[in-house]
């Protein structure tokens, strides 16, 4: 039998509006017990006196007991993240049907039958209506992260279900959520394969992305190993590189240089701190190109700020911008902020005359109103006119659930500076 949470009167709104969230100020009784947000129980507390475990499966009711949804129950603000708002999530076959829609809108966009395309990202959280669960699929395989308990729990049903829908096309499913799952619930975190097909044993293979081929590696590179979210925006990269000098600041295994390569671009200089992503970026480039095309690019392991702030004025025509978040909690946001405006500052002060500069944020807690003003303070700190030619956001393999915004974290603007 599933536990029971009960909310406060009037507390079911959120709910009747499909919100994916319960936040725990709503409840007022666990299994019949009642619930004080304000106590702040840890995990073994909340254990010892409602016997519920992270990670559990719970039923939602109203304060007049009526059915609400169904979910994963997990310690802190956040007290369930909702599965369904009907009983589907307490049936056998619920992540088998998810993931069959979730496959469903990746035909639609037309990304499982492009022959340029053959990696996208499967499942985007509350966006596909799995909160928690984030699934990126390569080539036949698929490399999950689970961000809460309920889905590391769930991680053997979601492997299965994973075969049930792709069937003799699934070559394995690794699961990457180590660094991602709640270390505070208890679990044995531990990185590897859930499913291998009998004739796989890489750890990392060739995909293609809009033609272009790329090595993800999804053992040791970062998150699952390749930055799909950024599909779209490398082909508009690619579009506006041509003879142009390039520079790819963060530029993490090269995905950005090589769509500049690849449009004609003079030259291309590419900057990251790690000598893995670097090493990953020259593998890419020679894996492209022929031996002329390859002297085009030059990889620099080192500070990205630095480099660009080291870089003299007018070298490069297009600058990209695309740094890791600076900000993963509201607590940082003032220093994210400021750490925007310094880096932007830079770029927008050395790119050329006419240059453009493509400037990203993935922080989820930084706003499209927020990051554009730390962009235009940029502007005003080095005095350059400035305009915006494009706002750029995520593609549609990462949708946003409409009554869930807080799922459009990735946010960018298109630059031309005079």
């Amino acid at each position: 039998m599933n536990h029971v949470i009960q909310l406060r009167k009037g507390r079911e709104d959120s709910l009747l509006r499909f919100h994916p969230w319960v936040f725990s100020g709503a409840v007022a009784s666990i299994d019949g017990k009642s619930f004080n947000a304000d106590a702040r129980l840890n995990g073994e507390q909340m254990r010892e006196k409602y016997s519920l475990d992270e990670g559990d499966l719970v039923e939602v009711l109203s304060a007049n007991g009526d059915f609400l949804a169904a979910g994963h129950f997990q310690v802190g603000s956040i007290l369930v993240r909702i599965l369904s708002f009907d009983d589907s999530a307490l049936r056998p076959n619920f992540f088998q049907f998810r993931l069959s829609q979730a496959l469903d809108v990746r035909k639609r966009v037309m990304l499982t039958t492009s022959p340029e395309t053959n990696c996208y990202r499967l499942v985007h959280g509350e966006g596909d209506n799995l909160p928690g669960l984030i699934i990126d699929y390569y080539d036949g395989v698929c490399v999950l992260q689970a961000h809460s308990a309920g889905m590391f729990k769930a991680r053997e049903e979601i492997c299965a279900a994973l075969r049930k829908v792709y069937g003799k096309n699934l070559k394995a499913v690794y699961d990457k959520s180590s660094d991602t799952a709640p270390f505070k619930a208890g679990l044995e975190l531990k990185d590897g394969y859930l499913y291998k097909a009998p004739d796989f044993s890489d750890d990392e293979q060739t995909v293609l992305e809009n033609g272009h081929k790329f090595i993800v590696n999804w053992t040791e590179g970062q998150k699952t190993g390749f930055f799909l979210d950024q599909r779209e925006n490398r082909r508009l990269v690619g579009k506006y590189a041509k003879d142009a000098s390039v520079l790819n600041l963060f530029c993490y295994t090269g995905g950005f240089s090589i769509y500049a390569l690849a449009s004609g671009a003079r030259l291309v200089d590419s900057v990251d701190c790690s000598a893995k992503a670097m090493t990953m970026v020259d593998r890419n480039v020679e894996l492209n190109f022929d031996k002329k095309t390859c002297t085009k690019h030059t990889s620099h392991c080192c500070d990205a700020i630095e480099f660009v702030k080291a870089a003299p004025e007018d070298r490069y025509d297009l600058i990209i911008v695309d740094p890791p978040a600076f900000a993963k909690h509201r607590g940082a946001l003032k220093n994210a902020l400021r750490a925007y405006q310094r880096l932007n500052a830079a770029a927008i002060s050395k790119v050329a005359k006419g240059g453009l500069v493509f400037t990203f944020s993935c922080s989820q807690v930084v706003d499209k109103e927020a990051f554009a003003l730390a962009i235009f303070s940029a502007a005003a700190q080095v005095g350059r006119r400035v305009r915006i030619l494009d706002r750029l956001n995520q593609p549609a393999d990462h949708s946003v659930n409409i009554y869930h915004p807080e799922g459009e974290y990735l946010k960018g603007l298109l630059l031309y500076v005079e």
